[in-house]
């Protein structure tokens, strides 16, 4: 099982890029199953959840082609043939974007069954908004030994009005809609820049949809749709994740390939923590910092608000600031796992129930931790960063789902950081490795 091995103290300088948002890909390649024509993605980043999409449409009988170096990060896709339209748990126990191929399943073939979801261990994400929304639109669910089973000769479109904003349920339901038959209205949707990039996709397929990007989505089904080629957005997550760590190490940082767009809250925080950040073009970002940070605290929301996949990296930073801060995670009721990590390495942190306190600034010294999910694992990367000493992260296939070769990133600017182990390769091979 693969290793971080870190030593603390380097400030990161230079320029840091980010890849295409995992994120707006997985529901993008979701959205290939809606038409018999190829759909070809850019930007699509070199991570395990990528890998395992792909794995998922090719069980169901689709083509795909899934090419890095050369090929510049492109997928193309063909789900001309579905000939076994079910979502295998042995394909999908590890990723919760599973449910994403619900929707377009039983628009496009009138039949989907689909394993319940598995990734993060991080709270609930109920899919019963997804069934709700589905059974008003004529379909038949079934739900028995860990499958939903849906049916319908053709969807209804349908006033939707989701009880919780809900970014896979607003992407799943989408997908849905393009291909029912009559006018969908969907109330309280999500805004995140994902629901964009995959309604901009599915627009450029033949579909008629209105209002992403706000509350309200309207979409006029249509019979069929085309291919098409779209482009993934940056990653706001990981950007977000780069510019924590020039702040957190005291560097001086280009973070390149993104979109400033939508990072706006947690330059905002960042800013009031002290960091100095600018601007650079339409799609860059140059942050600095002299280490004399200063509290402040957060309150995950829905986009716009402060994200919650950012919740854990900036707590990181927090423990380096003079102070008392206060967290609050409003989305997710467990993703604070990263808090006893962060504590074995001298961080001070009091839980109570969905908040934390961080009083700073305090010295982090390395130690071994444990990767629990994808963000706490960013967030442990980060303290290891400034930690004295040399840190032993475990479990970094976490990571390995949602950054693409990050230890080589964080290199280049000068973080001393190596991996020990089976290094992930999207072709599916594993060399033993110490780099």
């Amino acid at each position: 099982m693969d290793k971080f091995v870190i030593r603390g103290g380097n400030p990161l300088l230079g320029t840091i890029r980010v890849s295409g948002a995992k994120n707006s890909a997985l529901p993008c390649m979701a959205a290939a199953i809606l038409t018999d024509d190829e759909v070809i993605l850019e930007n699509i980043p070199q991570v395990r959840d990528i890998e395992t999409q792909r794995k998922l449409l090719v069980s169901m009988g689709a083509e795909v082609e899934l090419g890095y170096g050369r090929a510049q990060h492109r997928t193309t896709i063909s789900c001309r043939l579905l000939s076994d339209p079910v979502a295998k748990y042995e394909i999908v126990k590890t990723m919760r974007a599973s449910s994403l191929v619900l929707g377009p399943l039983i628009a496009r073939t009138g039949l989907a069954r689909v394993a319940m979801p598995g990734g993060c261990a991080i709270g609930g994400r109920p899919i019963d908004l997804h069934i709700k929304a589905l059974e008003q639109m004529g379909a038949i669910i079934v739900q028995q030994h860990g499958y939903l089973e849906a049916r319908a000769q053709r969807l209804k479109g349908a006033h939707l009005i989701f009880d919780k904003i809900t970014v896979t349920g607003t992407e799943d339901l989408l997908m849905a809609a393009v291909l029912a038959e009559g006018d969908t209205l969907m109330e309280n949707c999500a805004r995140e820049p994902e629901v964009t990039d995959l309604a901009t996709l599915l627009v450029a397929m033949g579909a008629r949809i209105e209002g992403a990007g706000t509350s309200t989505i309207r979409v006029k089904g249509v019979e069929t749709l085309h291919g098409a080629r779209h482009r993934i957005n940056p990653d706001r997550i990981e950007a977000g994740t780069f510019l924590v760590a020039g702040v957190i190490t005291g560097g001086d940082l280009c973070v390149a390939n993104c979109n400033p767009a939508h990072l706006s809250s947690v330059i905002d925080k960042l800013e009031e923590c002290g960091a100095r950040i600018d601007t650079l073009s339409e799609d860059s970002i140059r942050v600095r910092s002299e280490g004399n940070l200063r509290s402040a605290d957060i309150s995950t929301e829905e986009y716009p608000g402060f994200p919650t996949d950012m919740q854990a990296q900036y707590m990181a930073l927090l423990t380096q600031a003079e102070g008392s801060s206060v967290v609050k995670e409003n989305i997710f009721e467990n993703r604070f796992m990263h808090v006893q990590e962060l504590v074995r390495m001298g961080a001070n942190i009091k839980l109570d129930g969905r908040t934390a306190t961080v009083r700073g600034k305090t010295p982090l010294s390395a130690a071994a931790v444990m990767c629990s999910d994808l963000r706490a694992s960013a967030s442990l990367v980060l303290a290891a960063l400034v930690a004295d000493g040399e840190s032993i992260l475990d479990r970094v296939y976490h990571m390995d789902r949602g950054y693409e070769r990050i230890e080589e990133k964080l290199r280049g600017v000068g973080a001393q950081i190596r991996r020990m182990g089976n290094v992930f390769n999207s072709r599916r091979e594993t060399v033993e490795v110490e780099n």
